[in-house]
């Protein structure tokens, strides 16, 4: 199966005083401008879906990942010719992996089944542990463990597994499941190993600085739910931040032969990341299809606009994971609190987000006629839907069919970072797995989804611009294209949809 990928460019028409005239454009009333950025069409950066995976080979974390508690590791899994496999998953006390904490070393056998019927694209797979053995590389790690054991009676019995603090010695491997070690200790500890039970594998040529891109091979695992004590329940529709090949990944990548020379014993102490201050103005767009649990692929894109404190921007969903067939576009605007710096999640950064605009765009036959058999009232309004039209639905308080709630105020956790090129990464909370929102403080993310790009400097003007929609057909590809401020019919990231 074929995921074509290509990069593209952002142009943005802009409108009103504050722009100059161009000549040549109708009216000479536009200006247009075309900043630098990368995003996946059709047809020139391909990116193939292997059907049926091929597993065999390492695969390695191209860096360090958060995973909701927080919890951070980096992981290095290999898989062999005779379905075994072993996974390497080292824990670390910081959120720049490190200072590592404790490593875990996973062996057992994996069976792929068929494609799934759920998320379009994966395929299911069954998998047996036969071994599980924890490193500690720290007292305070150990008696973290133990103190989390404690708390329940299957903890308690696992425990006695664990040495005494006093007892402990570096290096040494304690088993957690094993033919000796019976009874689950991964669950007491609130740990799964279901990742495996949803797989993809797809290669892509990844562009290179004055070089010929590069061919990169990548591994999604099935997501972890937000929620820890669900993770045991839970059977995955999403991913997570996906594993490349040791052969095959992107280059340059300080990460990954730290990680890929590491084991239980020698965990990957990885250099920490060069910092940003949270600089939010401009155009921040998705880097690829993004998948999410439910089954919804999207790709985003956000206009911040920094002296107002105010942003917009597009939520495109599809129906397929090479997110090619669109379904419904979603714009939204709002205004978001200065940020303050995160307790909880080091490195990050807490605001607060409100929705108070909202427009729809059905793209296919299916959510038009959906949207036109909804209640009256109840989205945008009376009047016909039809495909490729925009309408606001701010006046009825959203769009009770697609779950828009306005207005509407969530608690987000955002932190930027730089890769190895230079290019500035933008990082948003997490979305809660059961299809709530993160409405209460408490529900605030620990955890980050896949990073958003930076495509270009947005203009700050002293006033929000106005949303002018103007769609039009791509040249090429035949796809919708929106002007001025965003662009292209993207998704934004902060999601307010009760199911994101």
């Amino acid at each position: 199966m074929l995921a074509a990928m290509l990069p593209y460019v952002c142009v943005l028409v802009l409108f009103g005083a504050h722009t100059a005239l161009a000549a040549g454009e109708a009216g000479g009333s536009r200006l247009r401008w075309e900043p630098r950025c990368q995003l996946p069409l059709p047809d020139r950066v391909p990116s193939t879906a292997i059907l049926p995976p091929r597993l065999n080979g390492p695969w390695i974390s191209t860096g360090c990942e958060v995973r909701p508690g927080p919890e951070f590791l980096t992981r290095a899994y290999t898989f062999y010719p005779s379905r075994l496999f072993r996974a390497h998953q080292f824990y670390y006390e910081n959120p720049f992996c490190g200072e590592p904490a404790h490593s875990l070393l996973v062996k057992g056998k994996v069976r792929l089944r068929r494609a799934s019927w759920v998320t379009r694209g994966a395929t299911e797979a069954d998998y047996y542990l036969r071994k599980v053995g924890i490193v500690f590389h720290s007292r305070r790690a150990l008696l973290h463990v133990s103190g989390r054991l404690n708390q329940t009676r299957a903890g308690r019995d696992c425990a006695r597994w664990l040495p005494p603090a006093r007892a402990w010695m570096p290096g040494a491997l304690y088993e957690l499941r094993s033919a000796r070690a019976q009874g689950d200790c991964l669950e007491a500890l609130g740990l799964s190993m279901h990742e495996l039970s949803l797989v993809r594998v797809q290669r892509r040529l990844q562009p290179q600085p004055r070089a010929a891109p590069r061919l990169v091979e990548e591994l999604y695992l099935g997501d972890i739910h937000t929620d820890p004590a669900e993770r045991r329940h839970y059977r995955p529709t999403g991913y997570q931040r996906p594993l490349q090949s040791a052969l095959h990944h992107v280059r340059p990548c300080p990460a990954c032969g730290l990680i890929a020379r590491s084991d239980v014993h020698h965990p990957p102490v990885l250099p920490p990341p060069l910092a940003l201050p949270l600089r939010l103005g401009g155009w921040w767009v998705s880097s690829g299809c993004e998948v999410r649990p439910a089954v919804l692929f999207l790709t985003r894109l956000f206009t911040f606009h920094g002296h107002s404190r105010s942003w917009e921007g597009y939520y495109h969903h599809f129906s397929d994971p090479a997110c090619q067939q669109p379904t419904f576009t979603v714009y939204a605007a709002g205004r978001y609190t200065r940020g303050t710096p995160s307790t909880r999640v080091r490195g990050g950064t807490e605001l607060v987000f409100e929705v108070t605009r909202a427009h729809v765009t059905p793209m296919d036959q299916v959510t038009t006629a959906m949207l036109n058999f909804s209640e009256p009232r109840s989205c945008g309004g009376a009047g016909a839907w039809s495909v490729g039209t925009e309408r606001d639905v701010t006046a009825t308080n959203g769009c009770l069919p697609l779950g828009i709630r306005l207005p509407h105020v969530e608690y987000e956790l955002f932190k930027m970072e730089q890769d190895p090129l230079g290019q500035s990464l933008l990082f948003i909370g997490q979305r809660p797995t059961d299809g709530s929102s993160p409405d209460t403080p408490e529900k605030r993310p620990t955890s980050y989804q896949a990073p958003l790009v930076l495509c270009g400097e947005a203009p700050d003007f002293s006033r929000p611009p106005q949303h002018l929609p103007l769609l039009q057909k791509h040249p090429r590809t035949g796809g919708l294209r929106v002007a001025p401020l965003p662009l292209l019919p993207l998704v934004l990231g902060l999601a307010f949809l009760y199911w994101l």
